[in-house]
């Protein structure tokens, strides 16, 4: 019997939060929402909050947002669980950028890697957590989310993705986010992230986050840049870091007006391959 060679892939997370990596090389892979919804299906497929497609940069249409000028090797094809394209991924990156150096992709712990929202420089440390540069997180105004029938005003912040932090008195432990929150959609047309902060003093947050596409995770690495940003602006600062305590565990962002940082871990827990049969028609 002649074996099923199959789709190589991995599964890995940064703090908690997990993703299905699917090696390209030769940008080949016909990766549809259909296939990116059962394979984060925690059921049916592997399961997984988003697909990191590691794919070369130079093997993308020139048409794909974020290649023009790139002086990345290799490219985050990211996609949130139910399918969709998302600009950034935070927790998503890390992960993406430990493969490429744990697989010989990259041979210095220092390099650049493309994404929708841009180049994202990238260290990878002695330990294999990540220092990822997220460009600039931008505050671009104030909206609101509704979440159980309460209102809770937020500050919208850019980072390459939307998002909109708010910031409670009462334990954001007690938050019931099975229910995606209400937003004004002439404010956020293409959905957005909502978090939800408690200041614990010393420069620390707790953090919740629902994120579109996905749902409440265990971790949002761009969520927290947009949390530190926006705690600072609250302040009247603009420079400042931030300890962010999220379920999965713990980050630190440094912010500064042209640009933040986030370092965190990055695990990677397991190989395998995906039957053709499966990716075929996923069941």
């Amino acid at each position: 019997m002649v074996a099923n060679v199959g789709i190589t892939f991995l599964k890995g997370h940064g703090t908690q939060n997990d993703f299905v990596l699917l090696p390209d090389p030769d940008a080949s892979l016909d990766l549809t929402e259909e296939r990116v919804r059962a394979l984060c299906d925690r059921r049916r497929g592997i399961g997984a909050d988003g697909v990191l497609r590691v794919v070369p940069t130079a093997a993308l249409p020139a048409d794909t947002a974020g290649t023009a000028g790139s002086a990345s090797d290799w490219f985050m094809d990211y996609r949130n669980a139910d399918g969709s394209i998302s600009e950034m991924c935070g927790n998503g990156v890390r992960v993406f950028a430990r493969y490429l150096l744990d697989a010989g992709l990259i041979a210095a712990n220092e390099f650049i890697v493309g994404s929708r929202a841009g180049d994202r420089p990238v260290v990878v440390h002695a330990d294999r957590s990540v220092t990822v540069s997220m460009g600039k997180a931008a505050v671009t105004g104030t909206s609101a989310a509704t979440l159980s029938g309460t209102r809770y005003a937020g500050i919208a912040v850019d980072v390459g993705n939307p998002h909109l932090v708010t910031t409670l008195d009462a334990d954001v432990g007690t938050l019931d986010l099975t229910q995606r929150p209400d937003v004004d959609l002439a404010d956020f047309p293409h959905g957005v992230n909502v978090e939800f902060l408690n200041r614990l003093g010393d420069d620390v947050l707790r953090m919740r986050v629902f994120e579109r596409g996905v749902g409440e995770t265990r971790s949002c690495g761009t969520g927290t840049v947009a949390a530190a940003a926006a705690d600072l602006y609250a302040d009247g600062e603009d420079t400042g870091t931030r300890i962010v305590r999220i379920p999965g565990g713990e980050v630190t962002v440094c912010v500064q007006p042209d640009g933040a940082t986030l370092t965190g871990p990055a695990v990677v827990l397991a190989e395998g391959v995906l039957d053709d049969t499966w990716w075929s028609d996923p069941a």
